[in-house]
């Protein structure tokens, strides 16, 4: 595959094709977050447990995450790791993965994509967090990229100030925040923040459209960005994964 293709025509051949090398095992080193996917890393698996995602509708209230919190000047800044971060309503969506339950608690959104695809990013990148009974994580990365209005536009249309009150969301399709698309790229890593825990179940999927004034709105509210760089492989690989 070439590398130099346009990342609209990447992604779904990346998410879409069948690679059936065995790819490099994975090593001990450490597993973080977010990582650059590359074609030749991708590996074919098909005993891989399926990603069942049972989303319904869900009231949001989205929120400022600050990490300055001590800084007088604080309100005025924005640290690179801080977001809008959309809470969801107790038990209004969950995913399961070989049996074991993942409640989706909230959504965030980072500036450019965190993950990259064969080195490229995209404008936004949304991560919808569930945690299982036993604490466990498993995030769910949406590139989104320029396009028609999606249910993402409604989310972020009123952004929610640092240091002000929340934005309070009327009730949403949680599906609607998933591309048409059902394919994912499944690999373990970490969280994109401090302190950046290891052992994070990932599943990329295909891009999502959101228009180019929403993109603009929240490039305009973090303009320094807010993603971490891409972090080494060390040998792990991504395994195709349909959603279901």
């Amino acid at each position: 595959m070439n590398l130099k293709r346009s990342l609209p025509a990447l992604l779904p051949l990346v998410l879409t094709a069948t690679f059936f090398a065995s790819g490099a095992a994975e090593s001990a080193t450490p597993k973080q977050s977010p990582v650059n996917v590359t074609p030749n890393a991708i590996r074919f698996d098909p005993h891989a447990p399926k990603l069942d995602v049972s989303y319904g509708h869900s009231a949001l209230e989205l929120k400022y995450i600050r990490k300055d919190a001590a800084n007088p000047a604080g309100c005025t800044t924005r640290d690179h790791e801080e977001t809008e971060e959309a809470e969801v309503e107790p038990g209004a969506g969950h995913v399961t993965v070989a049996g074991t339950r993942y409640d989706l608690v909230q959504f965030h959104f980072h500036t450019p994509s965190e993950h990259q695809f064969a080195g490229r990013n995209t404008p936004l990148e949304m991560h919808l967090v569930h945690r299982s009974a036993e604490g466990k994580l498993l995030v769910v990365g949406v590139p989104l990229v320029v396009g028609s209005h999606s249910v993402v536009d409604d989310v972020l249309a009123k952004l929610s100030p640092e240091c002000g009150a929340p934005v309070d969301i009327e009730s949403i399709d949680l599906n609607r925040l998933l591309p048409s698309g059902h394919h994912t790229l499944h690999y373990t890593g970490s969280l994109t923040t401090a302190p950046f825990t290891e052992g994070v179940e990932w599943y990329l999927t295909g891009e999502q459209h959101v228009s180019a004034a929403t993109i603009a709105r929240f490039k305009g509210l973090f303009t320094a960005g807010n993603a971490r760089a891409p972090q080494p492989l060390n040998g792990r690989t991504f395994v195709g994964v349909p959603r279901i």
